[in-house]
């Protein structure tokens, strides 16, 4: 039995309901040529086809805020039915993906399909409100909700995650990234949090033309992490250990989201987190925490911020 997926929304700037429904149906290329996303396009026609698709998985239905736009999206990757409405989706899919990265709109998105009882996955940052993860904590907990960054699952950071201890004591984690900290500093934090068990303590807004932060974690060590705004294609880690110390630019988007999806997938089969929901919401009080670092100019405790 086929699983039929409904992706949901377009968020200026984020191409994922492209490259996500792509990856999971195929493209047609002249489509994906026509669809405004040649940096999409581009890193899709680089794989091969027997990287594309899921066993029993497709994506059925899509909606955005314009029509012409769910044209585009449908023509590109394949997708049979461009729904009118949001709400059109409902009782027409088995899950919903809500690929839009502009947190503000996820909760009021989201809400009907949750309470429907559809498994969902919300791009990231899931929300920067209190409020709002409180009614997402019970969805995260029964694996009905998945949210991340792709960059969770970067496969320039395998090694990395499979020889961690190898580092000995981490003394330093350095990460760099574009645009800004509320809405790309989670692709940083995603990926740190899935190499060390540390978890951030407090945090400091360093003060510069950009958004920097430095992070004391359990472990001892120093996480910090810079949004540089408007710069050359920029997602890079770098760990320091007592043993062992190593670089990575992170640029294979493609396999992050392979595997972010597939997650995804699993999650819907296993009726389980994909994530554990504590991690999620440690990662949203991270964001938080350094908004209100900035915001205040001062030092600001994780356990300050409580949900």
């Amino acid at each position: 039995m086929v699983t039929k997926i409904g992706i949901a929304g377009l968020s200026q700037g984020n191409g994922h309901p492209f490259s996500f429904s792509a990856i999971i149906n195929g493209y047609d290329d002249a489509g994906m040529a026509a669809s405004g996303w040649p940096v999409v396009h581009d890193y899709l026609r680089r794989r091969d086809a027997s990287e594309f698709g899921f066993t029993d998985v497709q994506v059925t239905h899509a909606w955005t805020q314009d029509a012409a736009l769910t044209e585009q999206l449908c023509a590109a990757s394949r997708i049979p039915h461009a729904a009118t409405q949001l709400e059109d989706l409902l009782g027409e899919v088995d899950a919903v993906i809500l690929a839009r990265d502009d947190w503000e709109n996820h909760f009021p998105m989201a809400q009907p399909f949750l309470q429907a009882g559809l498994p969902v996955f919300i791009d990231k940052p899931l929300s920067l409100s209190l409020e709002e993860l409180k009614f997402f904590r019970p969805f995260l907990e029964s694996g009905q909700l998945m949210s991340c960054a792709g960059m969770r699952y970067a496969r320039e950071l395998d090694e990395v995650r499979v020889g961690f201890a190898e580092y000995g004591a981490i003394k330093l984690i350095r990460g760099a990234i574009v645009v800004d900290w509320p809405k790309y500093g989670v692709h940083l934090v995603d990926a740190v949090y899935n190499l060390t068990a540390a978890r951030a303590l407090s945090i400091v807004a360093n003060e510069c033309g950009h958004d920097s932060f430095a992070i004391a974690m359990s472990d001892g060590s120093l996480l910090q992490i810079d949004a540089l705004g408007g710069v050359p294609k920029t997602f890079g880690v770098d760990v320091w250990g007592e043993r062992q110390k190593s670089t990575h630019e992170i640029a294979d988007n493609f396999s992050m989201f392979r595997r972010t999806l597939w997650h995804f997938v699993n999650s819907i089969r296993e009726k389980r987190p994909a994530i554990p929901a504590q991690l999620t919401l440690d990662v949203m009080r991270l964001l938080i925490a350094g908004r209100i670092a900035q915001q205040e100019k001062r030092k600001v405790f994780l356990d300050e911020i409580v949900f």
